[in-house]
């Protein structure tokens, strides 16, 4: 009776190694006496020990951090800068098959293209185009991935690292650009009052009385002060005659200045 227990156990045990269950992202790349089979999943899958072996992949999206790289941008500055990778498997048959370690493969590939790319911008297109060189990261490492089956859906990088020196120059050329800026605004600013003082001493000129009109409204605004002013009001139609005489001895002595 012993040896036929120990058949039912050890049939029992093949049956069990057997019987593989994935779940619903996991997929089986089945290899029968060495060669590609199939890929199954997900669900129960039967393997037959000894004579096939299953590779389990999963197809959920990878978030991976690249980390940090030393990089000189095309201006020659130093910074340090580190992404992160969003990508998944599309062919389990290709991730197995066509790289040993896809994970590992899929990092370097990105290291060295974080490098090679952002090598050849400038570091104002770095710090400020920043959506254009994540779009140029992506495209660049989904085409070198792709033999492998894996898409990678995003690329973003996270920081940027500048020397102190690098930070302190950029503080003062911003500083030095919000100061060009105020001295454009305040120089419109001096334009548009001009422009707006001249159409109001046309204005004036038209029609006399306003000059008038006008002194007695600044009357009004000094008495609201509160301050002792005394004012002397005199009809400006008393200075008439001067300012005839005084204009007609111009008109006869055009010479003199």
């Amino acid at each position: 009776m012993q040896p036929i227990y120990f058949i039912i156990i050890l049939l029992l045990m093949i049956v069990f190694s057997a019987i593989k269950i994935l779940r619903e992202y996991e997929r089986g790349v089945i290899f029968l006496l060495g060669k590609f089979y199939k890929v199954k999943g997900p669900g129960i899958i039967i393997v037959i020990p000894g004579v096939q072996k299953i590779v389990k992949v999963s197809l959920r999206t990878v978030v991976m951090d690249v980390p940090p790289q030393d990089i000189i941008t095309k201006d020659n500055v130093t910074v340090k800068v580190n992404a992160v990778v969003y990508f998944r498997v599309l062919d389990p048959r290709k991730a197995i098959i066509e790289v040993e370690d896809f994970l590992y493969a899929t990092s370097q590939i990105c290291q060295t293209t974080l490098r090679s790319i952002l090598g050849q911008s400038q570091l104002d297109d770095l710090l400020s185009n920043r959506e254009e060189i994540n779009n140029h990261l992506q495209k660049v490492i989904d085409e070198q991935t792709e033999p492998w089956g894996i898409k990678v859906a995003n690329v973003e990088v996270k920081n940027v690292d500048l020397p102190q020196e690098m930070q302190r120059a950029l503080a003062k050329q911003a500083e030095a650009e919000r100061e060009r800026r105020a001295k454009v605004i305040h120089s419109l600013g001096e334009y548009e009052a001009a422009a707006k003082i001249g159409d109001a001493a046309d204005i004036i000129n038209q029609h006399p009385p306003a000059l008038q009109l006008r002194f007695l409204q600044t009357m009004l605004d000094i008495s609201t002060d509160k301050a002792t002013t005394t004012f002397f009001p005199l009809p400006i139609e008393l200075f008439g005659p001067f300012l005839r005489e005084t204009d007609s001895k111009g008109n006869n002595n055009p010479g003199t200045a």
